[in-house]
């Protein structure tokens, strides 16, 4: 059983979650969730709890089963095993456009924006399925003051931090109830990080519940309320971000002292 997960018979998911989320409202729900590439196993067992509001750091090594997971999530990759519950709703098996629709949104690694379309044009697209909220293009250009001056400018053109902010605000022009960044500073200059990452505060401050695949460990534990750790496609460790060192995150991160970390002892 990791930390942080409930362990006595008598706890479920809302037990868990009445410790961590003072509100009290599963957004999503898992549940021995498994996903495979091919026989391969990518993601094993894996069980969370996400509150609204609250913002999940996945952190791990390359090849732990981050972007699997998130992926399987999205409805990008399709489960093995397991559920998927957001709302209260069984999606395990829906496609993910129909998750877009319910308010699931993930921002995949390396952008994928449509070279050739404008960032408006960009945002646009993802407005055509948006549900209804406070996300419009000129709000998501509040959120990103940087892309403002860009706005009419073809996306190949921008830099990597440019891109990166026009792929979080096409995702927020759905208006979705649970965002999933993956690998958020990935091949960016660290300049280029700090950019996206103000503009990341205003997301936080909106309330949108969040989760944030980071490479970076000092700044996913700065910007999360709670931090798990992934290794080999299972979780290894979960706990509060602001009660969990930095050394036992990278202790379980490379799976040293496993035992000691799976168990929870100090």
């Amino acid at each position: 059983m990791t930390e942080g997960m409930g362990s006595s018979a008598g706890e479920g998911p809302r037990a868990t979650l009445a410790r961590g989320n003072p509100r009290g409202v599963t957004v999503l729900s898992v549940d021995g969730l498994e996903a495979r590439h091919g026989l391969l196993p990518a993601v094993r067992g894996v069980s969370l709890v996400l509150g609204e509001g609250e913002k999940l750091a996945l952190v791990g090594a390359n090849g732990a089963g981050k972007t699997t997971l998130l992926r399987t999530l999205a409805g990008a990759h399709r489960a093995a095993a397991g559920t998927v519950r957001f709302d209260g709703v069984d999606v395990t098996a829906l496609p993910a456009h129909r998750r877009v629709g319910l308010g699931i949104v993930l921002v995949p690694e390396g952008r994928r924006l449509f070279p050739d379309m404008t960032v408006v044009e960009n945002l646009l697209v993802a407005g055509r399925h948006r549900r209804p909220g406070p996300w419009t293009v000129d709000t998501v250009l509040d959120a990103f003051p940087l892309l403002r001056p860009l706005r009419h400018r073809r996306a190949a053109t921008l830099s990597g931090g440019e891109q990166q902010a026009t792929a979080i605000g096409r995702a927020l022009m759905t208006n979705p109830r649970l965002v999933l960044l993956d690998e958020v500073s990935l091949g960016l200059a660290p300049l280029a990080v700090d950019t996206v990452y103000e503009s990341l505060a205003r997301l936080i401050a909106s309330g949108t519940t969040a989760i944030i695949v980071e490479q970076d460990l000092s700044r996913a534990m700065r910007i999360a309320d709670r931090v798990v750790c992934m290794l080999e496609g299972a979780i290894v460790l979960e706990g509060s971000a602001a009660e969990l060192t930095r050394e036992r995150v990278t202790a379980a991160y490379f799976g040293l002292a496993g035992d000691q970390v799976r168990s929870g002892t100090p």
